[in-house]
């Protein structure tokens, strides 16, 4: 009992002064004391604390309890006043076509304005981050698409074509400061491009301007 009531002295030490009343726990089995004795000291309550009792050392600790936690994320419903880029790869346009044209059928889905969007053609998927990196820099869109198509053949060609046009879009965003959205498809013959340009697999130029809004959302209502 007198080592418990020497605890709240020590604590009663460390706390702001406002009136507050605390009984220990009237268990004697679990604490092998009389229930009879109240002891009282100051404590401030700014949002609130549990006093939490230790049968081993009977130490009191409170329980500080953080704000509430912030989940922020783009909305695809927020996109009044956004300025979307696209960069298009010419090779194996029979392919970035259809993709292009399932960006743009997204954009104008989700409300985004034809003239807020601006579409540049570059010759194929290796030119498209350096593009996209000029693009970002200029200060006038909120997020720039990147779409191509890249089909393996029988040399190591479409491995550096590919492995490039990856890291060159994320470079690009990073450089820019403004989201690059990877649209390039990497794919092993020309029938898995046609299936993801609209096929049974979907239209993978729709979700990039998907996830282009989203992203220029978060930006600009979150990230500026």
């Amino acid at each position: 009992m007198a080592s418990m009531a020497s605890t709240f002295s020590k604590l009663s030490h460390h706390l702001p002064h406002s009136s507050t009343s605390i009984s220990p726990p009237k268990t004697p089995s679990l604490y092998g004391h009389s229930p009879k004795t109240t002891l009282s000291f100051s404590a401030s309550i700014q949002s609130y604390a549990t006093i939490t009792f230790c049968k081993r050392n009977e130490k009191i600790s409170p329980l500080v309890v953080s704000a509430g936690v912030r989940h922020l994320t783009g909305s695809l419903t927020r996109t009044e006043g956004l300025r979307f880029a696209v960069v298009v790869a010419r090779f194996n346009e029979v392919v970035t076509k259809l993709l292009l044209d399932g960006a743009l059928d997204t954009f104008k889905k989700y409300s985004v304005r034809e003239e807020d969007i601006d579409v540049v053609w570059v010759p194929g998927s290796f030119e498209v981050p350096l593009v996209a990196e000029r693009l970002g820099k200029l200060g006038k869109y909120h997020a720039v698409l990147c779409i191509g198509a890249v089909i393996r053949g029988d040399t190591s060609h479409y491995d550096a074509v590919a492995n490039s046009a990856a890291s060159g879009v994320l470079t690009a965003g990073l450089n820019s400061g403004v989201p690059c959205i990877f649209g390039v498809l990497t794919c092993d013959d020309l029938d898995q491009a046609l299936n993801r340009a609209g096929g049974k697999s979907g239209n993978k130029g729709s979700e990039a301007a998907l996830t282009a809004i989203e992203m220029a959302s978060l930006f600009e209502h979150y990230l500026k």
